[in-house]
């Protein structure tokens, strides 16, 4: 089936119709479903896909190849449901389906919103090839456009609902995201870091790392070598994981990628670097941003609100309905909060909380070199929750609490070993326990100190 509107030389095809076009140049209108990352071919251009749907195929979609001078001249298409207008592709076969190619010299494309956000009933692109010939004055083409856009709004696009929460990833598997862009950072020529979050906890790691390696090779406390800065990480919630993604793209490319919008990141490779969760965003993954008020973006929003609204809605998701009771503290009615909460306050400032956390190292890692010279007990212990990790001391009168440092050897070992996670063999998997945390600032003025206070091991 083929529509037409009046007062124009054009034709657009339906989608399901296209592949009856064989090497022939169609005009196609669809709703952008999601994009391709931009790469550079083996000549001079820079390529993209686009997968669009329309009422006569609205679950497969079908794919649109643009090929550009630069990345500028290609589709940047801004949310998930916007209408895409491209005239004089030519229609080429693709295993047993087709796709439809954007030749640069002929063919022609403009992008209009799904939505229209303004209140105006104007249909005006807002990106448009040098080719394309403005037609927003035709009354059955505003009708085609109009028609399209109240379906996208209607239709739920296939899959969306199937996005996973960071609360369910697994390790090397290749995974569709819903979540929040919050920052991005070069950190390398040609590499960049992009920091995303949906509210959720991204699941503990077992360790794999040795203990006597602390000395020389420590656990990280973050994928950056240059931690953020606390101005940065105020700008991050407190509650949920924000998720390291890798993205190897230059910078013209990284201009589709925007801060503060949701989006939809589909074939994203989940790994575990230092037992902490990174992502990748692939060669071959695809994204498209959502709307605030899209319904996905709503529940997700609903839900973390809902959150942080409980009394126990920062302690990690895993560790309900309460962590370990190997640890006590003095203050258990005291409201827990994350170790974001910790990192971003100010270090001028001398602060007490109640955090549940995993100790996944500890420095020294012999019981006989707890102690200085002077006979003092100084333990490094590396926390973590799902929103950070932090070094704090087990020091004094404190840490002699913490440890039973005068407890015979054998129990304060055991107990060491409860927390550390060991088991018979293979990788440690630390428990999530309760804990009093006091931060103080560091002779610099700026460096916050961190110190386990007011807790106990039980055993």
């Amino acid at each position: 089936m083929k529509r037409r509107y009046s007062g124009s030389a054009s034709e657009f095809v339906e989608l399901n119709d296209a592949k009856s076009w064989l090497n022939r140049p169609v005009n196609l209108i669809g709703v952008v479903t999601d994009t391709g990352l931009p790469k550079i071919t083996k000549g001079t251009d820079v390529f993209c896909s686009v997968k669009i749907i329309d009422e006569s195929r609205p679950k497969d979609g079908f794919f649109l190849h643009f090929f550009a001078q630069t990345i500028d001249n290609l589709p940047h298409v801004d949310t998930l449901g916007d209408v895409i207008v491209v005239s004089h592709a030519v229609v080429k076969a693709w295993e047993l389906d087709a796709y439809a190619m954007y030749k640069k010299n002929v063919s022609s494309f403009a992008l209009f919103r799904g939505r229209d956000i303004s209140g105006k009933k104007q249909v005006v692109p807002y990106q448009k090839s040098s080719q394309y010939v403005d037609v927003h004055l035709d009354q059955n083409f505003i009708k085609t456009i109009s028609r399209l856009k109240k379906w996208s709004i209607e239709h739920v696009v296939d899959g969306l609902n199937d996005l996973k929460p960071l609360k369910a990833i697994r390790e090397d598997e290749l995974c569709s995201l819903r979540c929040k862009i919050l920052r991005i950072c070069e950190v390398m020529e040609g590499e960049w870091m992009v920091y995303v979050w949906d509210g959720t906890d991204t699941p503990p790691v077992p360790i794999e790392s040795k203990l006597e390696n602390e000395i020389v090779d420590p656990l990280p406390l973050q994928l950056e070598d240059t931690p953020l800065s606390n101005n940065i990480l105020r700008t991050f919630p407190c509650v949920g994981t924000v998720l390291r993604m890798f993205v190897h793209l230059g910078k013209d490319g990284m201009k589709l990628l925007k801060t503060n919008r949701w989006v939809k990141l589909i074939n994203v490779k989940l790994q575990v670097r230092q037992a902490l969760w990174c992502a990748t965003l692939m060669p071959f993954s695809r994204f498209c941003h959502l709307n605030d008020d899209d319904e996905s973006v709503i529940a997700r929003q609903r839900c973390y609100e809902e959150r942080v609204k409980s009394r126990w809605g920062s302690m990690p998701m895993t560790s309900f309905p309460w962590p370990s009771t190997i640890t006590e503290t003095d203050h258990p009615k005291v409201p827990f909060v994350t170790l974001m909460n910790a990192l971003t306050y100010p270090p001028q400032m001398m602060v007490k909380y109640r955090c549940v956390v995993r100790v996944v190292a500890i420095f020294p890692c012999e019981l006989k070199d707890f102690r200085t010279d002077a006979g003092m007990l100084r333990v490094r212990l590396t926390l973590e929750d799902p929103t950070a990790r932090i070094h704090a001391f087990a020091a004094g009168e404190y840490g002699e609490k913490f440890f039973g440092g005068s407890d015979p050897l054998e129990m304060v070992t055991k107990r060491c070993n409860l927390l550390l996670g060991f088991e018979d063999g293979g990788c440690r998997k630390p428990p999530w326990i309760e804990c009093c945390l006091l931060s103080y600032c560091a002779d610099d003025g700026e460096t916050g100190i961190y110190m386990i206070i007011d807790t106990r091991l039980n055993l």
